[in-house]
This record gives C-alpha cells, structure tokens and sequence, in this order.
C-alpha cells in the first residue's frame, strides 16, 4: 500500500476496531482521533520506514484487507519482526485475503537483512485467527494473561512466532 491508500485504510482498520474491539489492542477511539499524517506516515514506501503495510484487493480495487509488519530496532532484537493489525473486511472473509496477507508479509520479512522471526499475538479463543496464523507456520510460545480489558473484562493474548528458515516458503 501507499500513502494514497491512507484514507481507505483508515476506514477499514476504524471498521475492524468496532466490530471486533477484542481482538486489537488499540481502540476505535484512539485510532479515530489520529491526524490523516499519521495514517500516511504508516504506508510508507521508503527504504527507511520502520514498517510496512500490505492491502488486499478486491477486483474493483478496493480495499478488503491489510495487515502490517515492523521489524524490532534495537541490536539484539534486529532479528525479530511483529506482524499486526491484521484486518479482513466481513464480506471478503473466507476467500483467501488473509493467507495472502500474512504470506506477503512472511515473504517480505525474508527480505529483510538479518531478520530470522517473525511474531504475533492473537486474543485467547479466537481459532479462525489462530488456526490461519498456525498454516502459514506460526507456532504457540506462551499466552500472557489479563493482556487486554474491555468492558472490565480481561482478555489474554496467544504469543506466537515464526521461524523463517524453518517454516518453507508459500508456493
């Protein structure tokens, strides 16, 4: 995607938020107030931008879904990367968008000098996610409890990770 893209993206991400406020950790609120910059400044394109955003596409070149990866700054942690904000729109679910996505981004994480994991979370109990994130190669390293409230009610988050050299690349 690209910083054009910003105004779509936002609608998209903004939906998800409301529909499914437990599965993310940042809120429709938060999100909304943000300026259009920074919207932009996510989709960047330049070499030196410290993540990146995929979109999925539907025929008539809309926006159905996206999911971003940003890969860790620090010396030590130079080997890691974070897939997030993984979004599909309701009526483009179960079609394919979301392997895509995250292949895409696996794909790209490879491309990136050094980087050998790549990580996740995904709230407790939501197998659809989880089992999608487990056939791109995805494997559970641990859950952090009371991870996310909502209502007063605490969520816990599925730590899990990818190995690049170990999980074979999408056909």
């Amino acid at each position: 995607m690209i910083p054009a893209d910003a105004p779509a993206y936002r609608a998209l991400m903004l939906d998800a938020y409301a529909r499914h406020p437990e599965a993310f950790t940042s809120t429709v609120e938060e999100r909304a107030s943000l300026p259009p910059t920074w919207w932009e400044t996510r989709l960047r394109t330049d070499a030196d931008a410290a993540e990146v955003v995929y979109g999925a596409f539907d025929a008539d070149s809309a926006l159905i879904g996206a999911a971003g990866l940003g890969r860790e700054s620090r010396q030590r942690t130079r080997h890691k990367a974070t897939l997030f904000g993984m979004a599909v729109a309701e009526p483009a679910r179960r079609g394919g968008a979301g392997r895509q996505l995250v292949q895409a981004l696996l794909a790209h994480a490879r491309t990136l000098d050094g980087v050998r994991v790549v990580q996740l979370t995904v709230t407790e109990g939501n197998r659809p996610a989880q089992a999608l994130y487990e056939r791109c190669g995805f494997q559970v390293f641990g859950v952090e409890p009371l991870a996310t409230v909502l209502d007063g009610a605490f969520s816990s988050k599925v730590h899990m990770w990818c190995d690049l050299e170990a999980a074979p690349p999408a056909a």
